[in-house]
């Protein structure tokens, strides 16, 4: 699939100039609570080793991952399921002008809410950008379930 892609101004940064390792994070919204803290720990290690996760980072699950990784100095990529913000909150503000985060879309500015189709469009991006994907957690028969089931040549690893 061929996306056109928008981001904020941070694509010079000296942590995304060289093409780097990526690792996806997905997990549906509603997760088991034995899970969570397998992804924390994950969050934290990815951390610890400065990898580069990209992530929607809008269920609970991964807006929490989102929190630990934010603490690091690693890259981390934040991808939309609308068009671009308009306005970056100020604790994003500090990391996309240190350059290590990237907030990115393949939508254009018109689409302003996130939808099931636009988040599924957004997962797909994701997986695109990605080296390999984790899986948090998939819900059985979720959107999240399907559509690692269609992925090709990545490697797929659930937390």
């Amino acid at each position: 699939m061929v996306y056109s892609v928008h981001t904020v101004h941070t694509v010079h940064s000296v942590h995304f100039k060289n093409r780097i390792f990526r690792t996806a994070f997905l997990c549906s919204r509603e997760i088991p609570a034995s899970v969570v803290l397998k992804c924390y720990d994950w969050a934290i290690k990815q951390r610890e080793k400065g990898n580069c996760v990209i992530s929607g980072f809008h269920s609970k699950i991964e807006k929490d991952v989102f929190h630990y990784l934010l603490a690091g100095t690693q890259p981390v990529i934040m991808t939309l399921a609308r068009g671009m913000k308009e306005k970056i909150e100020p604790e994003l503000k500090a990391a996309v002008d240190a350059g290590r985060l990237l907030i990115a879309t393949p939508f254009e500015n018109s689409v302003q809410r996130v939808t099931a189709e636009t988040a599924e469009r957004r997962n797909r991006f994701m997986i695109e950008l990605a080296d390999e994907v984790v899986i948090g957690f998939a819900s059985k028969g979720g959107m999240l379930e399907r559509l690692i089931v269609e992925v090709k040549g990545k490697v797929i690893v659930q937390v």
